[in-house]
């Protein structure tokens, strides 16, 4: 009767008898994003939040500008005020 009640117990499914875990929700592009940007006061005198590094470049008249880039408004390059 031991060996009938044991061989019950083990063919049963263990998942059932375990607390689910929940799921995970995918991140999504906005997400992705907030992980750490920081705000520049752009030539323009405007306030803007950029995302990547600031670089130096070239103008075309040869001096150098630094510009914020990735920023939140679309823009890939924003000249910085200095």
């Amino acid at each position: 009767m031991k060996v009938l009640t044991l061989a019950l117990l083990f063919s049963l499914p263990l998942s059932h008898l375990a607390p689910q875990k929940p799921l995970r929700q995918p991140t999504t592009q906005i997400s992705k994003r907030s992980r750490g940007g920081r705000w520049y006061f752009a030539a323009s005198g405007h306030a803007v939040y950029c995302y990547g590094p600031v670089m130096t470049v070239p103008r075309a008249n040869g001096d150098i500008q630094r510009v914020a880039t990735f920023c939140r408004d679309g823009s890939a390059v924003v000249p910085l005020k200095d």
